[in-house]
């Protein structure tokens, strides 16, 4: 497995066909719009990463070190961030659908028209997050509790 410091790296082994990225630190990368979908970053520092528009789709992130990232328009449909750090990070217009926020430290993280639908946030620390216009259809709460899913508004043509 190997453990990479810059984003070149990164992307090169990836486009070799290595997913594996366990623990490498990456603080302050730089991949914006990248492909990693289905990449193990768990343990990873990408703190202070310029991450927007990424697709980490079905990536696994459990325990990495978000904190501070820029993930505005991110896609991390059904990734897994259990007990990830992101405070502070910005994941305004994410695609967090079906992901796994179990423990999430999200204290300050700005979700602002995030989707998080069928997500789970149990557990999560939300303390001072930004969810303005969040989208928590089907959601488990930090509670345990399942938030109803919201039926899609019709479009009316006038």
């Amino acid at each position: 497995m190997p453990r990479v410091s810059t984003a070149e790296e990164l992307l090169a082994s990836y486009a070799a066909g290595e997913c594996n990225f366990q623990e490498s630190n990456l603080v302050g990368v730089d991949l914006v719009r990248a492909m990693l979908q289905g990449a193990n970053l768990r343990g990873a520092n990408l703190s202070f990463g310029k991450l927007s528009g990424i697709n980490l789709q079905e990536a696994d992130l459990r325990g990495a070190d978000l904190s501070s990232a820029n993930l505005i328009g991110a896609n991390l449909r059904g990734a897994n961030l259990w007990e990830a750090n992101l405070i502070g990070a910005d994941l305004s217009f994410a695609d967090l659908r079906e992901a796994n926020l179990h423990g999430a430290y999200l204290w300050e993280a700005k979700l602002t028209r995030a989707q998080l639908q069928g997500s789970n946030l149990s557990a999560a620390k939300l303390g001072g997050a930004v969810l303005i216009g969040a989208d928590l259809s089907g959601a488990i709460l930090p509670d345990g509790t399942v938030q109803p899913w919201s039926a899609p508004s019709a479009n009316k043509a006038e």
